[in-house]
């Protein structure tokens, strides 16, 4: 347990970021689970517009220096590939 002050609200802090974090998080997987989902359905289209909210998710994750620039450009580029690996074979 923080003993002084200012670890005791850093403990806050740290408690409160948590919660963001995880909704970011969160945001993240369930859109890419949306879409492997649809495209398993073969629902192209809808995956397409769920690839906008994917997109979005993990933009704010990276400006909140939740997830690293390269890790942003890797989770959009895989998403976009399947999309249209998916397209073509339609």
């Amino acid at each position: 347990m923080p003993i002084t002050s200012s670890a005791k609200k850093a403990l806050r802090a740290s408690k409160n970021k948590a919660v963001f974090n995880s909704r970011r998080k969160d945001a993240i997987s369930k859109n890419v689970k949306a879409i492997k989902k649809l495209l398993d359905d073969k629902k192209v289209k809808e995956a397409e517009a769920v690839l906008a909210t994917a997109y979005q998710a993990i933009d704010k994750a990276y400006k909140t220096k939740l997830i690293h620039k390269n890790t942003a450009a890797r989770k959009k580029s895989r998403l976009s590939a399947m999309v249209a690996k998916a397209k073509a074979v339609k």
